[in-house]
């Protein structure tokens, strides 16, 4: 189950939609915990992402403030389709 749905647009690089992008979601853990989107200074999320384009992912996001900073933990599990040489 997610507990948030999160889509990535990346037009300039040529990439329609992406379908699982941790960096993205990695700013994204960053940004709730800074302005505190929910009233906390720490989280621990699923958030889901290609749902859309029916290539569902599941990313884990944790972030929280210790001493004055913030800090990101970004995980998931992939089903590889391509590689690159």
């Amino acid at each position: 189950m997610n507990d948030l749905n999160v889509r990535d647009f990346a037009d300039y690089y040529g990439i329609t939609e992406d379908v699982a992008t941790g960096s993205s979601n990695g700013c994204l853990a960053a940004y709730l915990i800074k302005y505190r989107y929910f009233g906390t200074e720490k989280i621990n999320m699923h958030v889901g992402q290609g749902d859309e384009i029916n290539r569902h992912s599941l990313i884990h996001i944790e972030a929280e403030v210790i001493e004055s900073k913030i800090n990101v933990c970004v995980g998931g599990k992939i089903e590889s389709i391509a590689s690159g040489k």
